[in-house]
């Protein structure tokens, strides 16, 4: 999910601790709501500000801008696969980007053909910064490759990854317990800092600085961050430091569908409507709930729902 998803789920969560909502109301306190949205974004905080930054890789390929060569690139990935499979230890390779002028980007693909067991590698158009396509730059000729790997390839995330700006990811090569090896997609990603565990830890500790109420918001805020984030595709540490592989995702949609993100924007909000309406002076009426969940959740579901079949059939 996208930050603010994360920022807003945090805050949800905030809001189902009733003294969160009193503090705010009656005293003007925003304290607990604070801690919710900072503890809703600090996961990726940690992963993309601090920790992909001291991850050490094994093999850095850094593909020439002015030579293409998808083949290497491809071996240096098959390499990678073979040697985890021959030692039984994971193997990290970074694939670096391509900058090929101000503002531009040579993009290329790798992509783990299971049945084939190879390494594909194709070079795709240069892009901008956006990745919107530059028109008059095609992608290089004789710019896609193929190299065989010495095993069984476990896809965990997704069998494709595009590589085009900024700064490229990581893959650690990691041999499973049937002698295969699965392709980890950025291992430093969804990691320690997404772990349950560690949400209880943070909230153990914002109880020492703060109260218990305290301990609640911030668990629920990381909590709410580990949750959205199964739904997807690459899942997270659940448990670390007592599993530290991640967990695969319910792959139920991508992280950043904006759909997805709307949805889980919308939704936290009404949750936090709904608290704050809990909370007035006589509570809800009767009928409020289901009047709030027709109105705010079937009811806009619907509209989209239809949106969507009348787009496709004209697509078709």
């Amino acid at each position: 999910m996208k930050g603010i998803s994360h920022f807003v789920a945090g805050v949800a969560a905030a809001s189902c601790v009733p003294e969160a909502v009193r503090a705010a109301a009656e005293d003007g306190n925003p304290t607990y709501f604070i801690l919710g949205g900072v503890f809703g974004l600090l996961p990726d905080t940690i992963d993309f500000k601090f920790s992909r930054y001291f991850y050490r890789h094994d093999i850095e390929v850094t593909p020439d801008p002015i030579a293409p060569d998808a083949q290497a690139i491809a071996d240096k990935v098959a390499e990678a696969i073979n040697r985890a499979h021959v030692s039984g230890e994971s193997v990290r390779v970074k694939l670096n980007t391509i900058p090929v002028g101000l503002d531009q980007w040579q993009q290329y693909e790798v992509s783990f053909d299971v049945a084939a067991r190879t390494v594909a590698v194709r070079y795709g158009p240069v892009v901008d910064t956006g990745q919107n396509l530059i028109p008059g730059r095609p992608p290089p000729p004789n710019a896609e490759a193929v190299a065989p790997v010495n095993c069984e390839v476990k896809i965990e995330y997704l069998s494709m990854t595009q590589i085009d700006i900024f700064d490229g990811p990581v893959f650690s090569m990691d041999p499973t317990d049937d002698g295969r090896v699965s392709p980890g997609f950025i291992p430093w990603h969804r990691a320690w800092s997404h772990s349950l565990v560690i949400g209880v830890l943070f909230g153990l500790i914002g109880g020492v600085v703060w109260d218990l109420w305290a301990t609640a918001v911030i668990f629920g805020a990381s909590a709410m961050h580990a949750i959205f984030d199964q739904l997807g595709y690459m899942g997270s540490a659940l448990f670390y430091p007592f599993q530290s592989r991640r967990m695969s995702g319910m792959k139920l949609m991508h992280s950043g569908q904006a759909l997805a993100n709307l949805t889980a924007v919308w939704g936290c909000c009404l949750l936090v409507f709904w608290n704050l309406w809990r909370a007035t002076p006589g509570g809800i009426p009767t009928g409020g709930t289901r009047a709030l969940i027709g109105y705010g959740l079937v009811l806009p579901g619907l509209v989209i729902a239809l949106y969507r079949r009348i787009r496709t059939k004209r697509a078709a």
